[in-house]
């Protein structure tokens, strides 16, 4: 029996362990700043509202409950634009990276299929690729790829882990091409609501896809935007169609989201005070951070959008994590994300303000 693992690449973060206890042995300890993980609390009314689903003794169900799939649709016409959104244009995940890595195997393709993403991009869009047999095939303007074989077209905006955002007329000109060429989008949408420099608009929007959801889905995920990475809270939504042919595969995959987790979702999707709160703490960190990597000798580059800072000292990444390594600071080098990273680090700003304060202490 051949191992499915030997289609995968080396899963990156264990290339890093080095250098975490490098950082790890700093006097004041390590400034984690590489996963990107979130660090502050769960906002109490998501808390409580877990707490108040926690005796379900019984299976729930993969499409969710009505409440679930109210606030979703509800959401999704509130936030992104979209409009006449029906229960059949959303469906809940289980997390968004198992969305992700297993959407290419739900989708039945294999063997002679082709999936495209950007050049700089998540990891997780190759592996899912190679763990049905498909091409993975890195673009940088997805309208210039051939469309032969193009089964499924990932876009990521915005981006992880550069924070580049697509405009509204981009991401319109790369929906028309796909529709032309029958090519079917899923648009990662999970940092929209951590827009800095630039405003994201979702694949959903009536100016984008012309009030059409045909071919297109957007993935969104509760991890940042709510502090539920624990939570393993995420959806998808746009082209009922396809949602209805996943759903079907993932009632036999037995892929249900918990009933707890699907109640602190309503929860977190009604209420948009939390997110603003949140916003703000990342705003502080983001700008202290950014001056401190500048003062440094650092060139950001993008980083308008998303929790990350991508940064250069001209140098190879792995150079770069050596020296911050030795500072206790720990970051990803940008080869994670494909070969055109290779001269980048990506600095999250998910940690604490007192860890954010040490780091930029560090580096002044």
């Amino acid at each position: 029996m051949s191992a499915v693992s030997s289609r995968l690449p080396v899963f990156p973060w264990d290339k890093l362990e080095p250098y975490k206890k490098t950082a790890l042995a700093h006097p004041d300890g390590i400034v984690d700043l590489s996963v990107g993980t979130p660090v502050d609390p769960v906002p109490a009314l998501i808390q409580e509202a877990l707490v108040a689903a926690a005796d379900s003794p019984g299976y729930p169900t993969v499409w969710g409950t009505k409440e679930l799939r109210d606030a979703l649709a509800g959401w999704c016409e509130r936030r992104l634009g979209a409009v006449d959104f029906a229960h059949e244009n959303v469906l809940p995940v289980v997390g968004s990276k198992e969305l992700v890595a297993w959407l290419p195997t739900q989708l039945g393709l294999g063997a002679g299929d082709r999936v495209a993403y950007p050049r700089l991009a998540y990891p997780t869009y190759e592996v899912g690729a190679r763990l049905c047999g498909a091409t993975p095939v890195v673009y940088d303007d997805p309208t210039e790829l051939d469309p032969a074989g193009l089964k499924l077209l990932w876009l990521n905006s915005p981006s992880n882990p550069t924070g580049k955002v697509l405009s509204k007329d981009e991401l319109t000109r790369i929906v028309a091409w796909a529709r032309e060429h029958g090519v079917l989008v899923f648009s990662d949408e999970c940092y929209l609501e951590l827009g800095w420099e630039a405003d994201p608009v979702s694949v959903l929007h009536p100016d984008v896809c012309g009030g059409s959801y045909e071919g297109i889905v957007a993935v969104h995920s509760l991890s940042k935007r709510s502090n539920l990475a624990g939570y393993r809270a995420a959806f998808i939504a746009g082209d009922a169609a396809v949602l209805g042919e996943l759903l079907q595969i993932r009632k036999h995959g037995g892929m249900m989201t918990a009933a707890p987790v699907q109640a602190a979702t309503v929860a977190a999707l009604g209420d948009d005070a939390h997110v603003a709160e949140q916003r703000e703490r990342y705003a502080a960190r983001r700008a202290a951070l950014r001056a401190a990597l500048e003062a440094h000798g650092f060139r950001i580059e993008h980083s308008e959008a998303s929790l990350y800072l991508w940064a250069t000292r001209d140098e190879p990444c792995w150079e770069t994590v050596a020296y911050l390594a030795e500072k206790g600071v720990l970051v990803a080098p940008g080869d994670f994300y494909g070969e055109a990273g290779e001269r980048f680090v990506r600095v999250a700003f998910t940690a604490t303000d007192e860890r954010v304060d040490a780091a930029v202490k560090r580096l002044g």
